[in-house]
């Protein structure tokens, strides 16, 4: 015998199965043990009924369930494949995607059923589009309704197209109501009320108006900001100017004290561009007559250039030229200070030693 809660192995698929002592045939799924003695061991159907749990246990425990529906699931497959339901390699059969089908006559049937032939005052129904704006003159064109297509998002914009087609409906039925003698307003003493009260009316229009506002404050802000932005950038180019003008006049200052330059343009201040002012400053200098005040400083200290080598030989010239020459001062008489010859000559060596003697 077997234990009474024992594991059980199907063999859904139908064929020849191989074994070490030999092989059978399994047309029909059976049951075997999976943990007896022999692994292909064949169960009695009373073993499958208890195994299955068929007969009175007692309550089990929460893995004891778990193996309990294990084996519920194993014994709906079985049933299942005896059935023809399942397919070799299969466990579930899946089904295709429904295949869409346009019944015309199906559809006309439907519609037929809730179509009613009345009159136009039965139904009291029109299909017309929004009234002209109060600044155009027409409606527009169809090509034109995308371009000026509502913007769902836009509560307010939602609901002015929802009042304008309301009124363009009333203009164009109203006449029609009074020539079929249909009244149109109520008498005085009747009292309906709307579905919507004026209070909550008048909190809707409260609602629109608070959020335009805010729109149109986002809309100011926006543009505010990009004023502030563009204010900034000329602020900058400004700056940036200024301080291009200050270092150009601090050069011309320099240059003005160290005598590289003797005008005092800068002076002018900002009467001048300063576009202009670089340009005279690279071909002014080209332009001016004679040597710059720093050409003039260097001639006067280093020579005026040309050939240096030789430049102190005597030549034909400077031979023959004695313009410069001076007798007294070539024979050395003109150094010699003016005065009485020998008025302050000191004694000599030998008399200065007499007199010494003499005092003694």
């Amino acid at each position: 015998m077997y234990p009474e809660a024992l594991p059980v192995r199907i063999l859904s698929n139908p064929g020849t199965f191989k074994r070490r002592s030999g092989s059978y045939s399994n047309d029909k799924p059976e049951v075997f043990a999976a943990g007896s003695g022999s692994p292909n061991q064949k169960l009695s159907s009373s073993c499958v009924g208890r195994a299955c749990g068929e007969m009175d246990t007692p309550p089990l425990s929460d893995s004891e369930s778990e193996s309990d529906e294990s084996l519920v699931t194993d014994r709906e497959l079985q049933d299942a494949f005896s059935r023809g339901l399942l397919k070799p390699g299969l466990n579930v059969v899946l089904e295709g995607p429904k295949k869409a089908v346009n019944d015309v006559n199906g559809l006309k049937q439907c519609l037929a059923e809730f179509k009613r032939d009345l009159e136009w005052v039965e139904r009291l129904d029109v299909t017309l589009g929004p009234v002209p704006e109060i600044g155009g003159s027409e409606a527009p064109a169809p090509q034109n309704k995308d371009q000026k297509a509502v913007d769902p998002e836009d509560d307010f914009q939602r609901e002015m197209s929802f009042y304008r087609q309301a009124q363009a409906a009333v203009l164009a039925v109203l006449p029609r109501l009074h020539q079929l003698k249909v009244p149109t307003k109520r008498p005085t003493d009747y009292f309906a009320e709307m579905a919507k009260s004026d209070l909550q009316m008048q909190k809707i229009r409260q609602k629109l108006q608070t959020k335009q506002a805010a729109m149109e404050r986002s809309e100011k802000a926006k543009q505010l900001r990009a004023l502030r932005k563009y204010g900034k950038k000329v602020q900058t180019e400004v700056l940036q100017k200024r301080q291009q003008e200050k270092a150009h006049m601090m050069n011309a200052i320099k240059k003005y004290q160290k005598g590289f330059s003797d005008k005092l343009d800068f002076l002018e201040g900002d009467q001048k561009p300063l576009a202009q002012l670089k340009k005279a400053g690279a071909k002014g200098q080209q332009m001016r007559k004679g040597p710059s005040a720093k050409r003039r400083y260097k001639n006067q200290k280093f020579g005026f250039g040309g050939k240096k080598k030789g430049s102190k030989w005597n030549t034909r010239e400077s031979y023959d030229d004695v313009s410069s020459f001076r007798a007294k001062t070539a024979h050395g008489r003109g150094l010699k200070r003016p005065g009485k010859k020998g008025s302050n000559k000191r004694p000599g060596k030998r008399t200065r030693e007499k007199m010494k003697n003499r005092t003694h």
